[in-house]
Parts: C-alpha cells; sequence; structure tokens
C-alpha cells in the first residue's frame, strides 16, 4: 500500500463516487479507478460493491476506513506542522541574555517576535555575558546576547549593536544644558559606580584617573538600570549603556553623551557546531530590525 492508494480510498468513501473522488484528489477518473483497483489487489480483498451506479463500501473497507482515516489525520498534522516549521510560527528557542539587555530590552523584543509567530516557544534566561558565553559552547541554549564580546571571544557572532556609554544626570543638574559631558566636568560630583570586579569599572576609572578627575564614590551596583534609578533619587551621576537609557522610562533623569567615548558592542552569539536553524536566522533578523527601531542614532558608533 502507498499514500496515495489510502487518500483516494478514503475520497471514495467520503464522496460515494468514483468521480467526486477523482475531483477531491484533482486526479482523472481513470486514475482514482486504477488506485482503488491496485489497493484492492495489495490488500487481497474486495473494498466496494456497485449498487445503482454508487460505489458501497464493504464491511470490511468501513473497518479499514476508521484506521486509514486515523492514519491519514496523522500525516496531515505533520504536513501541518511542516508547514509551520517552514513559515516560522512553531518551533523554539532558548535564549541566554546578559542582564543589560535581559531585563527590559529583549523581553520587549521577544514580545514583538512573538506576536508574529504565535506558536513558537521561547525560553529566557539572565546571566553574566560570560556564562552566557559558556552556555553558547556548551550548546546548552540556542543564542546568546552578550556585551563587549571582544572580552568574551566566541567562534560565532554577530554584532548588533556598537553604542557609546553615556552620562546619565539627575534632571535639574548644572550639567544638563551640555551637549557632552567631560570627564574635568565631574570634578568632585557623587558618582555612581559598577563593582570593581566588572571591566567596565576599571576602564571608567583609567579615563578619569588620565584626566586627574577625583569623584565622590559611594555607591556601587552591577547593573544600569539600579543606577538610573539611584540617580533620579539624585543621589549622584553614573556612565551608563545605552540600552538601559532607552530602557529608562521616568522624567528625573537627563542622558548626554560622554567623551573620551566609551565603546559598548551587543552581540549575538550563534551555535558553535552545525547550521543556524530558520527560527535562529529569522530572530536574529528581528533584533536587528528592533535594535535600528529602538535604539536612537545618536546613542550609536
Amino acid at each position: 500500500m502507498n499514500l496515495r492508494q489510502l487518500e483516494a480510498f478514503r475520497a471514495v468513501i467520503l464522496g460515494q463516487t468514483v468521480t467526486r473522488a477523482a475531483e477531491m484528489l484533482h486526479i482523472s477518473q481513470p486514475a482514482a479507478t486504477r488506485l482503488i483497483a491496485s489497493l484492492e489487489e495489495d490488500i487481497g480483498f474486495s473494498l466496494f460493491d456497485r449498487v445503482k451506479g454508487r460505489l458501497q463500501p464493504t464491511a470490511e473497507a468501513m473497518t479499514l476506513y476508521q484506521e486509514v482515516q486515523r492514519s491519514l489525520l496523522g500525516v496531515e498534522r505533520i504536513a501541518r506542522t511542516a508547514q509551520d516549521i517552514r513559515t516560522l510560527k512553531r518551533g523554539s528557542l532558548h535564549i541566554a541574555c546578559a542582564p543589560a539587555m535581559g531585563l527590559s530590552f529583549v523581553p520587549r523584543a521577544i514580545a514583538a517576535f512573538m506576536a508574529e509567530h504565535d506558536q513558537v516557544q521561547i525560553s529566557l534566561v539572565v546571566h553574566s555575558s560570560r556564562e552566557v558565553v559558556d552556555l553558547v559552547v556548551g550548546q546548552r541554549c540556542d543564542l546568546g546576547l552578550i556585551v563587549l564580546p571582544n572580552t568574551y571571544p566566541s567562534p560565532r557572532a554577530e554584532k548588533l549593536l556598537a553604542t557609546r556609554m553615556l552620562c546619565a544626570l539627575p534632571a535639574g543638574h548644572r550639567l544638563q544644558d551640555q551637549a557632552t559631558i567631560r570627564p574635568e566636568d565631574l570634578q568632585g560630583e557623587p558618582f555612581i559606580s559598577y563593582p570593581q570586579a566588572i571591566a567596565s569599572r576599571q576602564h571608567i576609572d583609567a579615563i578619569f584617573a588620565a584626566h586627574g578627575v577625583d569623584r565622590e564614590l559611594r555607591l556601587e551596583t552591577q547593573l544600569s538600570l539600579p543606577m538610573c534609578a539611584f540617580v533620579e533619587q539624585g543621589l549622584g551621576v553614573a556612565l551608563v549603556d545605552a540600552i538601559s537609557a532607552v530602557e529608562y522610562r521616568g522624567q528625573g533623569i537627563v542622558f548626554r553623551a560622554f567623551e573620551p567615548a566609551i565603546e559598548m558592542d551587543f552581540s549575538m552569539l550563534l551555535p558553535i557546531q552545525g547550521p543556524v536553524s530558520r527560527l535562529q536566522a529569522s530572530f536574529l533578523e528581528h533584533m536587528q530590525r528592533f535594535i535600528e527601531a529602538q535604539v536612537p542614532a545618536a546613542y550609536r558608533f
């Protein structure tokens, strides 16, 4: 038996004539007749009696039909699943993301993606960039989003965004009318820093030291969004990544360019082995478009 024979058998049961069955299958009537005849030959018994010009299924045919119907419905489900996969409506993605993007920006991007792919399942976990690299290299996630890719080398990375750190000032601050903030402008200012273990802290400290500028260092936190909360409360100024500036929704902070520029790159890590799936490639393209729409040109390099 083959699938086309079974489709013809079901069509005759449903249409009650070979003519209707042929129309349902978009084939000629002789072709439908040959399919039924070959099926009967293969299984070794007759399936239909001809009664007043119509084909009357035998009792054996109806018993067989129940199983054929279940089988063909399964084939149709497989075909629909294949169609969904082809059109990127179905599948799953396990995404690991650095906090700078993973706390707010990427969830918004994922929501927009799922609105267009309503059967896709996505799992998002937030880790440090170094841990994200480990997950990708260990093949424990499908995609990774990291900051400062040059610090965390990976064999397959697509740069999504090259940005500059911005100076976050409390609204009404004496420097808010300046378009660009420089180290000497922040002499003696309360300054909210990253912890010493974070590479950005070392880079920032080196810049202020090179300009001979002393800051009042009283607050530390490893994430830019809490920094923004501290700035909004008037507890100091900070240098934050552009994504956090995009995600800030309050009115208590102004963001200004900082010179010398401190570059922060955001990249997507792809699987290190095997081809990139259609769904992974689609999400990469979606992130590129989403970033283009969400991040102002003034924040980019």
